[in-house]
């Protein structure tokens, strides 16, 4: 007999094991194992669906070991997805808000109901071109690409993302360098892995990546964790480097000083593939325009970064920074950093974290190497979709406004403000996963906006459980969770493409039933809400049903983008919509089906994912045909470019944004290296960029290389002689999900409360007691939080988690194992929220359907912190620039738990104050444009619509 560590594949549907809870007595349990991917965070991890077939239930959620990326390994978060199928406070049904919003006054209605009001009110506006007043407001997206097709289908520049608050500032960081706005480290083969935060335990990918990280360190990498807090990370590390938040590019720099200084560094890499001759010309024009020079106008360069002065700018030794440059220095090739939210999420400048950390790679060589840092673009794969979409011809200045011409992505953060300007207005606006009342900064600026009509006439939340944000929409429909939907998903785990496929198990359950003649399955026009509990649908469905009711005689030109190909006057089916792209859009995955005697849908269905075949490594080094180029012309830098796509902008149509045209990645397919035609990089000089003309040209020439640029909380600005300090609310608990995580009792049985992290001699400077209420004054508000004593932070520094501080103001709604009641005053521009209860800590247990609410044995669920941020935009990037100047007080004389007091007159000053630090377009360049044609941008529209 042989113990198998998962049941192998060819018996999912069929499996048998032991019931664990029946024990000392030997029950057997008979399962069917369906598999999806995991949608509470970003790594869309494989699942398996353990259907029990006596109760037709979902017994328990398990790791599916045929994913590529977890490998059958999940975090804490993925079986949870259990405790979400079967929350017993989820919303099942549509629901509409029958008073004003935030009454709670809601009536359920049918699907169909929903449809044809939404459906009409969207084509009245598209019908008299008011086709930007429908938006589509996403946080985390976990698929690649669906909505985008259905807004471009729709002809509107509605997209807007949470990507401001996330990682605007790493994206612009990694993608001046390289073109790809995100790393992908190959950390199961590094030698030294370097991460600026708790990337091991919490950070981007989490479980895919720790995976590999730990097993690198077994084969004897050196970790290196850049951390004011000492995280899980920090304590795993080799080496722990608690900075002074800002200063981590300093840090790096410091770090490149010494490679170069030690000669440690890889000549012959530099020249072949980063942009020196650029860098010599615009910095250095009076030294020989030779490779020669590279090394001595380096030196100079960097020459005030020695680490003698970083210990005093970043508080880390002299001595341990020149321990790690000898050990990176040690390790060509095979240096694999990362830096997602953290420092770069957290400062003004932030972006140049990215910058400066990727300059290591650089120097090392190791970019996308064996045990490198390659770009997301090499190994994450999005299949093309099939149907497409018209060309995009409008630009969105909700979105997209001139003052932040190089943001990455939409300055979703400012939407209100800019409702409240006047700079336009929604009429049907969609928040999809997305709780921007208590995830943002200023929400009670959001909550402002989205209670006036004359600014968001509707408000449609797509959404699998009560939020913050839901409580004050129009309609409520539930969407379903990573178990319930269809989706496609691909991200950067490792070195290798892969592409998983979430689907709603209970449908694909009733087809594996009635394949064994036990159910009438699943026919082409079903839908996934006549499976999944109550009425939960799927935004795939959603869409195509909404775009017919829009448009339900063609007459506006939506409606043939979501019409079946193989049953014409139809709506397309999900089985004919992936069918199509695993059958014709993944390569190797229809040779893989074939010999399994499967169709490819069939074979994805059945093991949820598939590993694209391909080399990951050095890509920019493939050899590109000479026919490839033969109709281009090539430049001085030997840079292929397109008939057309060189020449100077004159103002004439004919001559618009030539020079910009000649960055665009068709533009320029190839570019010379030593007598070679290579890939290259999907830059405009198809190298690596030391030096970015597109910041120069765009108003930014003194960042156009890697700087540090002091923080707006640099310690050296702070009054930390009184009670000033710097807050870091960025840093993310790993067993928590944003606010999804609300109807998960597992995780919050886990993980429920958030204390401020403080330094013991900062405790007793500021006459903070041991678990004593503090008061946290930001430039807005304040907060009443409860004190942590720990030498796991910095001094000068606090910490909160932002997961936490979750709150109803329904007696019974939206409990959710997470949310404490409380209530809402305003007088005036003043907004107070305080929690109700004795001890304001007020989860309490209380009888349901699930038992469990019975056992509840936690009262805290955390302060809301986010509400007393101001909106604090990076002035290039776009990022909120989350850490905060604050005053920590003992609670002042009235003070309880939990109160959270904002001005959002004080929020509109501040938004003023950073609005200013700007260079918008148009008065940095003579482009005419909106923005760099190169930048990556969802939606990406017609070159029209980019004229200013």
């Amino acid at each position: 007999m042989t113990l198998d560590k998962y049941p192998p594949q060819a018996r999912w549907h069929d499996w048998t094991e032991l019931d664990a809870k029946a024990w000392p007595d030997r029950k057997e349990r008979n399962y069917t194992l369906v598999p999806t991917t995991c949608f509470n965070c970003e790594a869309a991890c494989g699942l398996l669906a353990y259907f029990d077939n006596e109760t037709g239930e979902i017994s328990k959620i398990e790791g599916n070991p045929e994913h590529p990326a977890s490998r059958g390994r999940n975090c804490a978060k993925g079986p949870a997805t259990l405790n979400q199928i079967y929350d017993n406070e989820r919303v099942l049904y549509p629901l509409k808000q029958m008073g004003e919003r935030g009454s709670g006054q809601w009536e359920r209605i049918s699907w169909d109901q929903a449809l044809d009001e939404i459906g009409e009110r969207i084509r009245t506006a598209f019908m008299e071109d008011r086709h930007n007043e429908v938006m589509y407001h996403v946080g985390r997206p976990g698929e690649d690409g669906y909505a985008d097709r259905v807004l471009k289908a729709w002809g509107t520049d509605g997209h807007n993302s949470h990507t401001n608050i996330c990682s605007s500032n790493a994206r612009i960081g990694y993608q001046s360098w390289m073109g790809h706005d995100r790393p992908s480290s190959d950390f199961a083969n590094a030698e030294v892995i370097f991460l600026i935060s708790s990337h091991l335990e919490s950070g981007h990918y989490f479980n895919p990546h720790a995976q590999r990280i730990i097993e690198a360190q077994s084969k004897g990498a050196t970790v290196i964790c850049v951390d004011p807090r000492l995280s899980n990370t920090g304590s795993k590390a080799d080496h722990w480097l608690p900075t002074w938040p800002g200063t981590e590019a300093f840090l790096c720099l410091s770090i490149a000083h010494l490679l170069l200084e030690n000669g440690t560094w890889e000549r012959d890499f530099v020249r072949r593939w980063v942009n020196w001759e650029t860098f010599l010309a615009e910095e250095y024009p009076e030294l020989p325009q030779t490779f020669e020079s590279v090394e001595a106008a380096l030196k100079d360069h960097y020459a005030e970064y020695t680490p003698e002065r970083a210990e005093h700018v970043t508080g880390v030794s002299a001595e341990q920074i020149r321990e790690i440059a000898t050990i990176i220095g040690k390790h060509p090739t095979k240096f694999a950093s990362h830096n997602w939210r953290a420092a770069g999420a957290g400062n003004l400048g932030g972006w140049q974290v990215a910058r400066s950390l990727f300059f290591l790679n650089v120097l090392t060589g190791s970019v996308a190497t064996v045990g490198g840092t390659s770009g997301n673009g090499w190994n994450k794969f999005a299949p093309h979709q099939p149907k497409g979409a018209p060309p995009l011809t409008k630009w969105n200045e909700l979105n997209w406004p001139k003052e932040y011409p190089l943001a990455y992505h939409e300055m979703s953060i400012l939407l209100p403000h800019f409702l409240n300007e006047g700079r336009g207005k929604l009429d049907t606006y969609f928040s999809r996963v997305y709780n921007p009342i208590w995830t943002n900064p200023d929400g009670f600026t959001w909550l402002e906006a989205l209670k006036d009509r004359d600014k968001v006439a509707c408000h449609v939340a797509l959404t699998p459980t009560w939020s913050e944000t839901s409580w004050f929409a129009d309609y409520v429909l539930p969407m379903g969770v990573g178990a319930e939907r269809h989706d496609l998903a691909s991200y950067e785990t490792h070195a290798g493409r892969w592409v998983g496929f979430r689907q709603s198990v209970f449908r694909r359950y009733a087809e594996i039933k009635a394949s064994r003649g036990e159910g009438d399955g699943v026919g082409p026009d079903s839908r996934s809400h006549e499976f999944n509990p109550g009425e939960v649908w799927e935004e795939n469905e959603f869409w195509i049903d909404l775009s017919w009711r829009i448009d339900p005689d063609g007459e506006l030109g939506i409606r043939k983008w979501f019409e079946s190909d193989e049953r014409p006057g139809q709506p397309i089916s999900v089985d004919e919509y992936y069918a199509h792209i695993f059958t014709e859009e993944i390569p190797g995955l229809a040779d893989a089906a074939a010999e399994t005697g499967q169709s490819p849908l069939e074979y994805m269905r059945d093991r949820g994912s598939f590993a694209v075949p391909g080399d990951p490594y050095t890509p920019y080094e493939r050899a590109v045909s000479p026919d490839a180029v033969a109709d281009c012309v090539k430049d001085d830098l030997g840079v292929f470019r397109k008939p057309g796509t060189i020449g100077t902008f004159d103002g004439s149509d004919a001559a618009f944004a030539s020079t910009e045209l000649a960055k665009l990645g068709d533009g320029s397919p190839a570019v010379e290296v030593d007598g070679e035609i290579k890939e290259g990089f999907p830059t405009p000089s198809k190298k690596l960029e030391l030096f970015s003309t597109t910041l120069k040209e765009w108003g930014w020439p003194e960042y156009a290389t890697p700087r540090w640029i002091p923080s707006h909380v640099h310690w050296e600005d702070m009054d930390l002689a009184g009670n000033e300090r710097i807050l870091l609310p960025t840093f993310r608990i790993p067993t928590l999900i944003h606010t999804r995580s609300a109807n998960s009792k597992w995780l919050n049985e886990i993980s429920h409360r958030h204390p401020l992290w403080i330094h013991p001699s900062d405790a007793e400077q500021l006459g903070i007691e041991e678990s004593g209420l503090v008061r946290i004054s930001t430039r807005i508000g304040h907060f009443v939080i409860q004190a942590w004593r720990t030498e796991g932070i910095r001094p000068g520094v606090v910490a909160a988690s932002h997961h936490m501080g979750r709150w109803r103001l329904d007696e019974t709604e939206g409990r959710n194992w997470a949310a404490g009641k409380a209530t809402i005053d305003q007088s005036g521009t003043t907004w107070t929220l305080k929690r109700e209860g004795a001890d304001k800590k007020n989860m309490t247990a209380y009888e349901s359907s699930d038992p469990d609410t019975g056992r509840i044995w936690w009262h805290d669920t955390g302060v809301h912190q986010n509400a007393t941020f101001c909106v604090q935009p990076d002035p290039i990037s776009g990022m909120q620039c989350w850490h905060q100047r604050v005053r920590v007080t003992p609670a002042a004389a009235g003070d309880e738990y939990g109160d959270v007091v904002v001005d959002t007159a004080k929020s509109r000053e501040a938004y003023l104050d950073w609005l200013a630090k700007t260079r918008p377009a148009g008065t940095t360049n003579d482009s005419g444009l909106r923005r760099p044609l190169w930048y990556a941008r969802p939606l990406k529209p017609t070159l029209d619509a980019y004229r200013l």
